[in-house]
C-alpha cells in the first residue's frame, strides 16, 4: 500500500498541512520539523504522487527535457549539469530519448510544467504542445522561445587564435549536414572567418563528418590526414575531437608538435585529455544555469529572457605555435 502523508503526520506527530509544506521545502517550516518529516518519509519509502500533485496544485514541480542521443559525452555533461541545476531549485528533470514529437506528447500527458528540446532535425512549426516548450540552440524563426549559443562566433575565435599562432593551413572537422542548423552555424563560422583572415580556401578546408560521433571525427581525420598538409585542426565538438586525436596519434604524429587542435564544447572533460583540449565555446556550467533559469520562467509564466551565449577561449596544451 502507497504512504501517504497522512502516515507521515501521524508518525511525525505534526499536522497533514506542516508534512505538506516540509516536502515542499517551504521556509515557513522550523528546520527541525522539516528534517524529522523528511526522515520520516524516507523510513516510510514515501513517493510523492505527481500525477495526483499537479491535479491539486496545476504543477508538477517536473521538467520535461527532449534529448537527441545519449551517447555523445559533451551533450551528458549538459544533460547532467542541467539536472543538478533544476534540482538546486526544487525541480525533477525527466529525459527522454523518444522522437521528439512522441516525446513531447508523453510529457503533455504526465502534465510536466516546461519542456526543453534539443532538437537536431525537426522544425519547431511541426511541433504542437500545450505545455511551455524551450528549444535549446536553433536559429532561425520558431514560435517557441528558443535559447541561443553563438556557434558561428565561437569557430571564428578558434581560427583567430590559431592565425595569431602563425596557423594558415587550418582544417575543420565536422557535420555539415544542411539539416542541422547549429552544425551549419559553426561551418559559416569556419567560411566566414577565413575569409576575413585571406586564408587561402585551398589550404583551410572543411571537411564533412556525417555525424558528431568520435568514430566520424575519427575517419574524417584519418582521411584529411593522408590527402592534405595542414598544421591545425578546430574540432566540430568535444566528441568529434576525441576521434581526430586518436586519428593524428595513429598516424605517428604528435599534437601540439605536429598539429594543433581546438575542440568545440567548453567541458570539463576536455582538461582531463592527454594533451588536455583547447577548447571554445560557452561553459556548459552557465549554459545549464541560464536554461535553468529560463525554463522556470516559462513555468511560472514570467517574462522569458534567452540571451545569445558568447564563446569563451580556454587554453589548454592541444595548441602551439606553427612551426
Amino acid at each position: 500500500m502507497d504512504v501517504t502523508i497522512k502516515d507521515i503526520a501521524k508518525v511525525a506527530g505534526v499536522s497533514y498541512s506542516t508534512v505538506s509544506k516540509a516536502l515542499r521545502n517551504s521556509p515557513l517550516v522550523k528546520p527541525q520539523t522539516k528534517q524529522k518529516i523528511l526522515q520520516v518519509a524516507e523510513q516510510l519509502g514515501y513517493e510523492p504522487n505527481i500525477a495526483a500533485k499537479s491535479l491539486v496544485s496545476k504543477k508538477s514541480n517536473t521538467i520535461g527535457v527532449v534529448w537527441p542521443t545519449v551517447e555523445r559525452v559533451a551533450l551528458a555533461s549538459l544533460a547532467t549539469k542541467i539536472n543538478d541545476e533544476l534540482e538546486k531549485r526544487g525541480y525533477r528533470m525527466l529525459l527522454s530519448i523518444n522522437p521528439i514529437i512522441s516525446a513531447i506528447s508523453i510529457f503533455n500527458q504526465i502534465q510536466v510544467d516546461a519542456i526543453l528540446v534539443f532538437n537536431e532535425q525537426v522544425s519547431p512549426y511541426n511541433i504542437k504542445s500545450k505545455n511551455p516548450v524551450l528549444f535549446y540552440g536553433e536559429p532561425g524563426p520558431s514560435p517557441y522561445p528558443t535559447f541561443l549559443v553563438d556557434r558561428k562566433s565561437a569557430i571564428k575565435k578558434a581560427l583567430e587564435y590559431l592565425y595569431q599562432l602563425g596557423h594558415r593551413e587550418i582544417v575543420y572537422v565536422g557535420d555539415l549536414s544542411e539539416k542541422n542548423k547549429n552544425q551549419q552555424e559553426k561551418f559559416k563560422g569556419f567560411k566566414e572567418g577565413t575569409e576575413k583572415l585571406n586564408l587561402s580556401s585551398a589550404r583551410s578546408i572543411a571537411v564533412n563528418t556525417k555525424g558528431l560521433g568520435w568514430q566520424d571525427g575519427y575517419q574524417a581525420a584519418k582521411q584529411i590526414l593522408q590527402n592534405h598538409p595542414l598544421t591545425a585542426i578546430i574540432g566540430g565538438g568535444y566528441d568529434i575531437s576525441l576521434g581526430v586525436l586518436r586519428a593524428v596519434k595513429e598516424a605517428g604524429l604528435t599534437i601540439p608538435g605536429d598539429i594543433s587542435l581546438i575542440s568545440y564544447d567548453n567541458i570539463p572533460q576536455a582538461a582531463n585529455e592527454n594533451p588536455s583540449l583547447t577548447t571554445v565555446g560557452p561553459s556548459v556550467d552557465k549554459i545549464a544555469g541560464l536554461i535553468a533559469k529560463s525554463l522556470l520562467q516559462l513555468a511560472n509564466e514570467e517574462n522569458l529572457d534567452t540571451p545569445a551565449l558568447d564563446a569563451e577561449l580556454i587554453i589548454r596544451n592541444s595548441c602551439a605555435p606553427r612551426r
